[in-house]
């Protein structure tokens, strides 16, 4: 009886943090009607104020056109996808639902203006719905980040049962878990059948409660949000489908994870061939225009960094002098594209015979791969501390981006010693210039594994695109001044 009632309690709990999830998302969206509303209210009143502010007369039909604007810019948004959950907190995907909300309402606006010759402002398709677009996105990024800052304390998280592989499914909450932000959960596991119960009921503290022929009781038991299946021969397609149509009742999210989990939705289609949906994933592009443009953006951008940064970067030249003995430039010898050396440029930061000592150091080392990492490493100088929590050092590699030598984003340049050790799988960084930056320098630095760092770069070199670079450049300014994961 006492099992009975934890059970129970344990199942009444699970359906009270549910209901909470279900709660919240629904104030999350009303705030985002709210605050979308009020931006495009704004955004007419100063397009209203600036036209009256230079003297031109505005009868009330615009002003009520512009009142109905504000109030049809919701249901713009709403069309475009702007309030899915799915999309609460990833900023890419919410900034490409707002641009199709907002270039739709736009086009609407004027083609039907043209069309029933209406005289319409065009400060209201010229101004007006571009300002509420960009007061739009300002508001939801601060939304995201107040998200964000609840995720990563625990709270918001959707309730993810996850069903594959042991391994498959711990890796997944490692990430989870690395990046709350994304807002999952694992409440419950379910194991191929037959797993061995004396392997643990649990994996990493989560408990597995059944098969994959339980998956949909278990969502129910822990009234889950979603569903994660991995990518395992075991569940077949007959399966998934059962199971779609189980949690089709639920309203619960399915995720299937594909077995290609590196390469991005860009590069993947389904096509239908003899009547069977095939996915066909397209070769990677490292050549032609792409190539070129990449090229021409790095070296621009190295050039104007270097112009803007040369008196901070001449400070930081004479800190190093002052404080310690020997130039304030290192220079290595690291691997480059198709495996090419080249000696890489960086702020000193650490003594002048680092390393002489390095070998005395080797039985410290933290790093679990061919890297060589100690968080509090005796080498390391006061100002070269503080250099590397926040990526200083790394400012002369801007010349070695202006070279072409190296581009602003990619795979961590190597050392050769590192490179002799590679295997086949990892010698795959290498088709791509290295990078100043990269996913692993926004994915957690040196806190990463050798296993996540190689995932990573091997998931840009896999996916690399211009966008994915800014998207990267982006993240990188909160990564190097919050100094996390940084030695």
């Amino acid at each position: 009886m006492r099992l009975t009632v934890e059970e129970g309690n344990g199942a009444l709990l699970a359906r009270d943090l549910s209901q909470r999830s279900t709660i919240w998302t629904r104030s999350y969206v009303r705030t985002l009607v709210f605050g979308d509303v009020v931006c495009a209210l704004v955004a007419c009143n100063v397009v209203l104020g600036v036209r009256q502010w230079y003297g031109v007369f505005i009868p009330i039909a615009e002003m009520a056109f512009g009142g109905m604007l504000a109030v049809v810019w919701p249901v713009a948004m709403a069309m475009a996808g702007a309030y899915r959950e799915r999309i609460h907190g990833e900023g890419s995907e919410e900034f490409k639902a707002l641009f199709e909300g907002g270039g739709g309402l736009m086009a609407v606006v004027a083609i039907g203006a043209y069309a029933t010759q209406t005289s319409v402002a065009r400060s209201f398709v010229l101004a007006m719905i571009p300002l509420a677009l960009l007061l739009t996105m300002s508001f939801r990024y601060g939304m995201r980040k107040r998200l964000h800052r609840r995720r990563q304390a625990g709270q918001y998280l959707r309730r993810v049962v996850a069903v594959g592989h042991r391994a498959a499914v711990l890796d997944l909450m490692i990430q989870f878990r690395r990046q709350p932000y994304h807002g999952m959960r694992v409440v419950a596991v379910c194991l191929p059948s037959g797993w061995d119960s004396r392997t643990g009921a649990d994996v990493d503290g989560v408990p597995v409660l059944g098969d994959f022929t339980k998956v949909a009781q278990v969502v129910d038991e822990v009234s889950a949000d979603a569903v994660a299946v991995l990518a395992c021969p075991e569940f077949d397609g007959d399966q998934l489908r059962r199971l779609a149509w189980n949690l089709e009742a639920t309203d619960t999210d399915l995720f299937v994870a594909p077995a290609l989990m590196d390469v991005a939705g860009p590069r993947t289609s389904i096509r239908p061939v003899a009547g069977m949906p095939l996915l066909h994933v397209e070769h990677p592009e490292f050549g032609g225009y792409r190539r070129v443009i990449k090229n021409v953006f790095d070296r621009c951008v190295a050039g104007l960094a270097l112009l803007l940064l040369l008196v901070p970067m001449v400070a930081i030249a004479l800190c190093i002098r002052a404080t310690s003995a020997g130039p304030a430039l290192f220079r290595q010898v690291r691997v480059g594209r198709d495996g090419r050396e080249f000696r890489l440029f960086k702020f000193r930061t650490m003594v002048r015979n680092a390393e002489e000592l390095k070998g005395r150091l080797t039985e410290i080392n933290e790093f679990d791969g061919v890297l060589f990492k100690i968080r509090n490493d005796p080498r390391v100088t006061r100002v070269g501390a503080f250099l590397r929590r926040h990526s200083l050092d790394e400012l002369p590699q801007l010349l070695n981006v202006l070279r072409g030598e190296m581009s602003l984003v990619g795979p961590r340049p190597p050392l050769p010693e590192e490179v002799a050790q590679y295997g086949t799988d990892v010698r795959r960084r290498l088709v791509v210039k290295p990078g100043m930056t990269g996913l692993w320098q926004v994915s957690g630095r040196s806190d990463l594994s050798w296993e996540e760092s190689v995932r990573l770069d091997l998931r840009y070199v896999e996916n690399w695109s211009l966008i994915l670079d800014l998207q990267i450049l982006w993240k990188t300014w909160s990564a190097v001044t919050s100094g996390e994961g940084a030695y």
